[in-house]
Order: structure tokens, then sequence, then C-alpha cells
């Protein structure tokens, strides 16, 4: 079943959306992005005269109450974007009747999903060293197990409208859908836009597909970057991964961030993409900073011979012409992980050469997707936004997404 085939007329559904949005010191959103991302699926079921009752968490509080990352704090701006009011129950296991009493065109919005451990499904206060941690993980699966009915109980027909925890077996991502039957359960629009990016970046290739993997380890991207090996024309690896390469290459990095215990996984990546006619794209120079600041002293020296002391914050103005080529010839673009310290403006040059060759590929016909929290910080910060095909709610779900891996928030509607 599908939205647009579902007719959600006198109908309550619940719908689990990502609005773990951020919030200033007051509980003021500081940006919706994530709320109007999910504005389209919630519309259409007041539209058919259906009745939405929406789920979410916000942050982490580890299965305990938290007022900081109460959801109430959000009922206004919801209502807003919505054209609705929107009412609020107290807590997301014990709203049975506010759910019976909705009435079509009104919408609820359940307490933090994450105030109750069994959201998340692991086992509280408890190590997994300790002997007794298998038994506690039986429990409480089951209680989670429970847990999900009671939110199912609420509701005709389950939406999952939330990429961004597609990749976690909670309660309400995933353990919820089999109390309803493949008519009773279907992803949202947003979902299946992110569904539809990935598939279009890996499974519907136009060629030469670029690849950028940015990031400060390589050892957090080893998964992706193998994947994408059997996929990709060029894979550009810039950020603090550069000096791991250049340390494994016999050079010298200074105080750069390096994973000394990798430098043979560096080596054998550059291997393997020989191998497999990859061009695999190196930072050759970088910004060097004589300290971690924005005011830092600076200057351009090769990856290989940073002085001592002296730490690689961006790329080089080398390394952005080489970056540049490797995209702007390009009809397929996925961009994870800036190429430097973007947060400071003195090291933003070589993430703004990236997304500038991205824009420009995208205007000849190319597809592009942004992913990950830093990526789209990046686009957002140069107000580049409109200038790329796709960018993607999904952190972690859309790496895992990349890697093969199987999104459990996914199957559990699609199968």
């Amino acid at each position: 079943m599908t939205l647009d085939s579902c007719n959600f007329q006198g109908k309550k559904v619940i719908v689990r959306v990502d609005f773990n949005v951020p919030l200033d010191e007051n509980g003021n959103v500081t940006d919706d992005t994530r709320i109007r991302g999910a504005l389209p699926t919630l519309k259409k079921i007041l539209a058919d005269g259906g009745a939405p009752i929406i789920m979410s968490h916000m942050g982490k509080p580890k299965g305990k109450v938290n007022p900081k990352m109460s959801l109430s704090q959000i009922v206004k701006p919801v209502s807003e974007k919505l054209g609705v009011p929107v009412a609020f129950a107290p807590d997301c296991a014990k709203a049975a009747d506010a759910a019976a009493a909705l009435k079509p065109g009104e919408v609820l919005l359940l307490e933090n999903l994450r105030f109750y451990p069994e959201e998340e499904g692991k086992p509280v206060g408890i190590d997994k060293a300790d002997p007794a941690y298998d038994a506690a993980k039986k429990e409480m699966k089951a209680r989670q197990a429970e847990f999900a009915k009671t939110l199912a109980s609420y509701a005709d027909i389950y939406v999952n409208d939330a990429f961004g925890t597609a990749h976690r077996r909670h309660a309400s991502t995933a353990v919820i859908a089999d109390s309803f039957d493949a008519d009773h359960k279907m992803l949202g629009y947003l979902m299946e836009k992110e569904v539809n990016a990935v598939d279009n970046v890996l499974s519907n290739i136009k060629r030469p597909f670029t690849a950028i993997m940015g990031g400060s380890k390589v050892s957090t991207k080893i998964g992706i970057i193998e994947n994408l090996m059997d996929k990709v024309d060029n894979l550009i690896l810039c950020g603090g991964m550069t000096y791991t390469f250049a340390k494994a290459l016999g050079g010298h990095v200074g105080v750069s961030i390096c994973e000394d215990d990798k430098l043979q996984l560096a080596l054998d990546i550059i291997e393997k993409a020989k191998a497999k006619g990859v061009n695999l794209v190196l930072g050759t120079d970088c910004i060097a900073a004589d300290k971690f600041a924005n005011d830092a002293n600076t200057q351009v020296v090769p990856a290989g011979a940073i002085p001592e002391g002296w730490e690689g914050l961006d790329a080089g103005p080398e390394t952005r012409k080489s970056f540049a080529k490797a995209i702007e010839g390009a009809k397929t673009i996925l961009w994870n992980g800036p190429a430097g310290v973007f947060e400071f403006d003195n090291f933003t040059g070589g993430s703004r050469a990236i997304a500038d060759a991205i824009a420009k590929a995208t205007a000849d016909g190319a597809f592009s997707l942004i992913g990950g929290g830093d990526s789209v910080a990046c686009i957002n910060k140069f107000g580049m936004a409109d200038k790329v095909s796709y960018i993607s709610t999904g952190g972690g779900a859309l790496l895992e997404a990349i890697e093969g891996k199987v999104l459990p928030g996914i199957a559990a509607i699609k199968g």
C-alpha cells in the first residue's frame, strides 16, 4: 500500500516522524527542516478526512522523563505549520483515551517516545559483560513488543515517515509494523523520497559516478568505502581522513588528526581502488594551522609535509582543483562529509569548492545526493540547498543504506 493509493477518510493514522529538532535554551525551534519535511504526509491524511496521531523522539533521554526533551515544546510550531490545532498527550503510553476521542481532521502529538526505555529496547542499568545481561535483554524485547502494541492500538493505519531512524529496530520504527497487515502500513512521502534518492544513487547509476567521503576517521567509513568501490568511477576521500592516507604513504602530518592503527588499511584502500579501476582522489596539499581555531596562523603545505606543531584543517588549492575536476563531469554524485573544519569560517574553502562543483554538475544534468549532518550543514551554510538534487534527512540511516545494509524501518513495511 502507498500513501497515494490509500483513502484515510474516517481513519486514525499513527505516523512516526522525526521531530528531533534543535531547540534554543528557551525551547524555541531553531531549525524546522524536519517539521516541514513531514508536512506533505500529515496534510494528505488530513485532506482525506483522517486523524493523524504523531509520534517522535527528541534527543537521548535514555528512558527517563526529561522536560528539556519534551515534545510539548513543539506543539505551537507544529500547529502553525499544519494550520490546525494540535492536541498533546503528555504520556505516549497512556494516550488511548485521547486517541479514541480524536475526530476526523484533528491531530494528536504524543510525548517523547524515548522517555520509555522500551522504545529503543535496550536493557537499562546493566552492563553487557554482566551474566544477567542476556536475560535482561530478552525481558526488554518482550516489553518492547508490548509497548509497540500499545502504540498500535491507537490507530487503524501505521505510516513511517522517519528516515532518520529507519536504521534502528525501535518500537515505533519497526516493531509496531507487526501489528498491521500490508494494506494498513506504508511509507510516508519523505521516506519514499529518501528510498528513491538512495536507489537513484546506488541502483540507477548514470556515469560517471563520483562519491565524496569526508570525515575524520577512515575506520567509521570503511564499510561505505568498500561498498562504493564496486560502484563509483571517482572516489574522493577528504577531511581528517586525508592525513591517515598521507602518513601511510610516508608523509609527515604534524599534529593533524590521524589513525595510526589504520595506516595499512589506508594502503589497502589505495591498492583496491587501483585493482578495480577506480580513480581515487586524495588531498595533495592542505591549509595547515598552528592551532585549532578560526584565528590560527595558516600556511599552504603538501598534505604529507606538515611542520611539527601544525595541523591540516582544510583542503589546499591544488586539492580543490582535483576535487572539482572529478566532480564537474559526473552524472551521479554522492557527498557525505566536509573537506575541512567548515565550522570555522576561515576553513570552509575546501568544502565550498566541493559544493560549487556539485552545483555546477547538477545544473549540467547530474543527480546529486547530499547526506550526513555535516554535509547538509555545509550546503545550508553556503545557501546552496536549491542547487543540488536531493538533501537527505537521514545521517546514520543514509550511511547504512549506502553500505548496502537492510534498514529495519523500511523492511518492516516493504518486507
